[in-house]
């Protein structure tokens, strides 16, 4: 199965199934002789977890690290970094209903197609219990990264048509203080908007449905000069890692879309007389390269496929049939996505900051 894998010098490949024995990755070409902080790498592991709230599926998971090689002593060796997150709560008996019928905007049908087997229990290699792998790998990429300089902050700023309008989005500081992010169970900093996306979240679960949201993202501190020309532009990788999370169908950076309806008078960010950009909203690259001000962008989640209530569908011989949802699933994503987001940042970054100081 290609596709696992994902960077240049800095490259991840993850492996396992949502409720197979472990999920696990290995992180190659990390530098040597760092010291890992590994108190924070549970701490931002915790925010992915499951059972964390009751907004979120309840499924109750440890997500401990247990890390193979690549770490002698607390440090990074050089050498490739292997870690498995074990399954200890899967209850596969909830999956048998969809043995052989399709859940709607799931992969099943596209997986049974492709590889003609798949593993019904939660998804298998196509369910987010992946993406705990990713949070692992960019934890320890953030840190590295942190050290340098350079930080970044993940938080949910819409859920459905609820949406908090940003602060200091051009302002080369972090938006908020993350024991506000973490105050509220939504991840929404404005704990007015996070009351309401809450109440909208719960009654949406109430009535057996789902719904989607955005998380928006800032990187401060960025060096001029990481990304490529042409096909590697810094936010095309930005692009590709936010695209690669499960439920994402849309990213914009800056102004995005909102550019369309904007002069190129307005939306040109010139400069002073002292050579300073009087506005970003390009959000932090020109040509594809990091300029110094502050990368920032929205990414789009779908409403979660799983649902309770019934659903029109097919089995796996294309009789036409009915699903409901079973299991513990979670009403809106977000919540738990954010750390993802921060995680896949923090790869695509180290990984271009690796390949222009290999140039000098």
């Amino acid at each position: 199965m290609p596709g696992s894998s994902f960077g240049k010098i800095l490259r991840l490949s993850t492996f396992g199934e949502s409720h197979g024995v472990a999920i696990g990755g290995i992180l190659d070409g990390f530098p040597s002789g760092f010291e890992i902080d590994f108190e924070q790498l549970n701490l931002f592991l915790s925010k992915r977890k499951p059972g964390q709230s009751k907004l979120v599926t309840q499924r109750k998971e440890d997500d401990q690290v247990e890390f193979l090689s690549g770490i002698f002593e607390g440090k990074t060796t050089g050498t490739p970094i292997a870690f498995i997150i074990r399954n200890e709560d899967a209850k596969s008996k909830d999956y048998s209903h969809n043995k052989d019928v399709y859940r709607p905007s799931h992969a099943d049908f596209t997986y049974d197609k492709k590889y003609g087997i798949r593993d019904y229990r939660g998804g298998g290699r196509s369910s987010a219990r992946e993406t705990v792998a990713r949070v692992v790998a960019g934890g320890l990429a953030q840190q590295f990264l942190a050290a340098k300089g350079i930080q970044m902050q993940a938080f949910v700023d819409q859920v459905g048509s609820i949406r908090m309008p940003w602060k200091d989005q051009h302002e080369s500081k972090l938006c908020y203080s993350e024991t506000d992010i973490e105050a509220s169970l939504v991840r929404c900093p404005d704990l007015d908007y996070s009351a309401k996306m809450q109440t909208l979240i719960e009654e949406t679960k109430k009535n057996g449905d789902s719904i989607g949201g955005c998380i928006a993202c800032k990187i401060v501190h960025v060096p001029v000069g990481l990304g490529e020309p042409v096909f590697d532009k810094l936010p095309a990788e930005l692009g590709k890692a936010m695209l690669s999370i499960n439920a994402v169908k849309g990213i914009e950076f800056g102004e995005g879309f909102g550019a369309v309806e904007m002069n190129g008078s307005e939306h040109n960010d010139t400069f002073d007389s002292d050579g300073n950009p009087t506005s970003n909203n390009a959000a932090g690259t020109l040509g594809g390269i990091s300029n110094g001000q502050p990368i920032y962008f929205r990414v789009a989640f779908k409403p979660v496929a799983t649902i309770v209530k019934e659903q029109n569908t097919i089995d796996a011989e294309g009789n036409a049939t009915t699903i409901a949802g079973k299991g513990r699933h979670d009403a809106c994503v977000v919540p738990r996505a954010v750390p993802i987001v921060e995680a896949m940042s923090a790869l695509v970054l180290l990984d271009f900051y690796l390949i222009q100081n290999a140039y000098n």
